[in-house]
């Protein structure tokens, strides 16, 4: 008999061995292992189980059904967790993940194919399509038209290879051998697209030059991922020379200057072929931001910024080895020229052009036409706008004639030098609507291309007192003594008193060292008494006092929040002011001035401006008290000769605030009635290159102080009330909820109240405020030997000049620090 015959005579007889390891594999838990020992060797398969009738394969589903009713057993899981797992598991194979992704690879890439076959390279945008923009004032009659394009193309053979070169070091090292895109950046910028994170960048010279030539400003996707095609095709079909030179000669430089022989002329006054190294950075530099970068108007921060990319420009050059390094080292920030205005742009219209334009490429951003500022402004400049400025044609005059009648006549540069470097900026708004019904940028747009009305580098010294005061009232504030601040609070004025309750020692001397002793809060604020509001700053913090600031419409941003801001020692421009004076005048509500009515482009959304009054940003009663206390300081304070007494007053309700800054660098007065408020600035600078700023001390042979300083109840007051008074003439009574100031109060209290009631604190930097820890000052009156509050001992100016940095009784804060004794200078 074979061994087939024999292994089928077993399975006939039912005698299939077992594996060994498996004799047990289908007894039950229960199996008795007493009777498994004892059985003979080769028997325990037939005693535990029955007889396999079909074979490996019967024996296999056998154990694994009995696998199966123990699992169930014990799991507790059964039949449908079984299926929910063997369904996942076959719906998630590695196949079927690969295969998807595969798919989406192909189908990704088939767009991407069918894209660049059917996108072409597009007619370019040639200056022939640029339109005017048309401005108008308020009424409808033209302010101006602008539309001729400062643009020259030149050949790249005419630029230095040097000066070619920093453009490619400043925006794309690899430029000569990538193939045109920047797949990862641009892959960022769609996604912050798709999620509307705005603009990154990270794109080729050759996506710039399509964007700027061939495309629009545009933040879609689309426009991005046409960017991304037509790059890749003009690099293919285009040599890098073709693309440089189309780059450089479409680009933005800013001072209207499309292109590198426009930019060289506007900020160098030489052709494009005569430019050195340095310059061409610079230029290279400016086209990350050419309005925060144009050294003329930019802030110090904006200086150092530029400073910083023109030196890494040419550290790009020097790795490259396209630049020696010691040629290099011996290289000098080129300072640019100063701009010329266009022609057209004579007097205040340049001014309101260029402030139009501004607040427009803004907007554009914010409705998310434009990715940033500079584009926006690349959209306003292409043309085609009609825009409606808030500008009221009556009162525009008004404010130029006022200027002029009260101080500019005024001034003889060949007699006083000091007189030409006298510079005026005004801003006048509707509380209601935030409108800017008139500007004054400067005596010509084409003398002084800075707009005074909008530039940000001057202090507005004591004009930001009442901003302390409203954040006082705004937090309820307390003295050092735990009492309440309000109007009638005592303080002490006496000049240098260090402040009580600051890590940071501080004790800023009043206008010419003047003691007042102790005085109440609205006497201090008519007086504008230095040494009384640095103590309320520290009392309210300087944290909350910033934070009210920038609620009230100021750019806080940078700020340290140390007492000696409360000297007014940020920069501020008019338009700011009169933005934080209007929303006190508003009651509280914050008011954004607005110089645009409406903007309309047939290619673009259409904006039009709607009062933009926003939320209550403080309490109406803490604005109230505010305006309250403020007329005080038109009454009784250092404005009541130019205003109170002003013949010109028909009995207008004022409230404002005068401020003089450090070294008399700068003189303001805003101030507002219940329909009008109005900013006006006076900025030390000198007519010489680079303009640093400069004491306005002496102009016009001291006509308004004896000790020939200007100060901010002079000059800026007289402008504001020939300007308020002549196109005001309602009389109309500010509706104010309070019970407290100068408006609602016949008479102010006497300054002998209790010593307890004072947080005068000692002229000792300890922080307690016990009258018995101050043995060198007493807070009471009658203990005083230093003036009272008489009109005998009130300065004729302005009292809110501040300290000089170098003086050492000023405080103990770091003399290197910018804010320390006014950070105007």
């Amino acid at each position: 008999m074979g061994r087939a015959d024999e292994r089928r005579a077993r399975q006939r007889g039912g005698r299939r061995a077992a594996p060994r390891g498996r004799s047990t594999e289908a007894q039950t838990p229960q199996a008795d292992a007493r009777t498994e020992s004892a059985a003979p060797a080769g028997t325990a398969t037939a005693t535990a189980t029955p007889p396999a009738t079909g074979g490996r394969a019967a024996a296999r589903r056998g154990a694994k059904n009995a696998g199966k009713g123990a699992k169930g057993a014990k799991g507790g899981k059964g039949k449908a967790g079984k299926k929910d797992q063997s369904f996942i598991r076959r719906l998630f194979t590695w196949k079927k993940i690969l295969g998807t992704f595969l798919g989406l690879v192909v189908v990704v890439i088939g767009a991407f194919v069918w894209l660049y076959v059917s996108t072409p390279i597009p007619k370019g945008n040639p200056d022939a399509n640029l339109q005017s923009n048309v401005y108008e004032y308020g009424n409808g009659a033209i302010l101006a038209r602008d539309g001729e394009v400062n643009r020259e193309n030149v050949d790249l053979a005419k630029v230095p290879k040097e000066v070619q070169h920093t453009f490619v070091a400043a925006e794309n090292k690899s430029f000569y051998t990538d193939a045109g895109i920047d797949l990862k950046g641009t892959t960022r910028g769609i996604l912050n697209t798709l999620m509307g994170k705005g603009a990154q960048g990270g794109s080729t010279i050759t996506q710039q030059y399509v964007k700027n030539y061939y495309l629009t400003q545009e933040q879609t996707v689309t426009r991005k991922l046409k960017e991304l095609v037509i790059s890749l095709k003009l690099d293919r079909e285009k040599d890098k020379d073709y693309i440089l030179a189309g780059y450089i000669n479409t680009s933005y430089y800013g001072r209207g200057a499309y292109g590198i022989q426009a930019a060289a002329q506007a900020y160098y006054r030489v052709d494009a072929d005569k430019l050195t190294v340095p310059q061409g950075a610079y230029l290279a530099a400016l086209l990350q931001a050419p309005s925060q970068y144009d050294w003329t108007s930019a802030s110090d921060t904006g200086k150092k910024l530029v400073t910083a990319r023109w030196n890494y420009v040419l550290d790009n050059m020097v790795g490259q080895d396209w630049l020696d390094k010691s040629k290099r080292d011996a290289m000098k920030f080129p300072v640019p020229k100063d701009p010329k205005a266009a022609p057209g742009k004579e007097g205040q219209v340049g001014y309101l052009v260029d402030a139009a334009n501004t607040e427009l490429a803004k907007q554009l951003v914010a409705q998310g036409i434009a990715d940033d500022y500079e584009s926006g402004m690349a959209l306003v400049r292409r043309g085609g706008w009609n825009i409606q400025l808030n500008i009221d044609k009556k009162k525009q005059k008004a404010l130029e004639a006022a200027v002029k009648d009260q101080l500019t006549s005024k001034l003889d540069k060949k007699k006083r030098p000091v007189d030409g470097d006298v510079q005026a900026g005004a801003v006048s708004v509707n509380p209601k609507t935030g409108a800017v019904e008139a500007m004054y940028g400067g005596t010509s747009y084409t003398d002084h291309y800075l707009n005074n009305a909008t530039r940000t580098d001057y202090q507005p010294a004591s004009t930001f007192k009442p901003v302390i005061l409203a954040a006082a009232f705004d937090e309820a504030a307390k003295t050092q003594d735990g009492e309440q601040i309000t109007a009638n609070t005592m303080y002490d004025g006496t000049s240098k008193r260090p402040v009580v309750g600051s890590d940071i020692g501080f004790a800023p001397e009043n206008e010419d060292d003047q003691d007042y002793g102790d005085v109440t809060v609205q006497t201090a604020l008519n007086k504008s008494i230095n040494s009384v509001f640095a103590q309320m700053g520290v009392d309210v913090g300087m944290p909350e006092v910033l934070k009210v600031a920038a609620n009230l419409g100021m750019d806080t941003a940078d700020l340290k929040a140390v007492p000696a801001q409360t000297l007014g020692t940020m920069g501020a421009s008019p338009l700011q002011m009169a933005g934080v004076y209007a929303t006190l005048d508003n009651h509280g509500k914050q008011v954004t001035p607005a110089l645009i009515k409406s903007a309309e482009n047939s290619a673009h959304p259409s904006f039009k401006h709607t009062a933009p009054i926003g939320e209550q940003v403080i309490s109406r009663e803490a604005a109230d008290s505010v305006t309250s206390v403020l007329t005080g300081v038109v009454d009784d304070g250092t404005a009541k000769k130019s205003v109170r007494d002003n013949p010109m007053r028909k009995g207008q309700k004022v409230a404002g605030k005068t401020g003089t800054s450090d070294n008399n660098k700068s003189a303001w007065f805003s101030g507002y009635t219940p329909d009008l408020v109005t900013s006006v600035g006076l900025f030390g600078e000198s007519a010489k290159a680079p303009h640093p700023q400069v004491p306005l001390t002496g102009a016009t042979n001291g006509l308004t102080s004896d000790a020939g300083r200007v100060n901010g109840g002079g000059f800026p007051a007289q402008i504001w009330a020939a300007y308020t008074f002549g196109v005001s003439t309602k009389v109309t009574k500010f509706d104010l909820e309070t019970d407290q100031g100068a408006a609602v109060q016949t008479a102010s209290p006497s300054p002998s109240a209790s010593p307890s009631t004072s947080s005068s604190p000692s002229s000792s930097p300890s922080t307690s405020s016990s009258p018995s820890s101050s043995p060198s000052r007493s807070s009471s009156p009658s203990a005083s030997s230093k003036p009272s509050t008489s009109p005998s001992s009130t300065p004729t100016g302005d009292t809110s000049t501040e300290p000089t940095p170098d003086d050492p009784s000023t405080g103990t804060e770091d003399p290197a620090d910018p804010l320390f004794g006014g950070g105007g200078q």
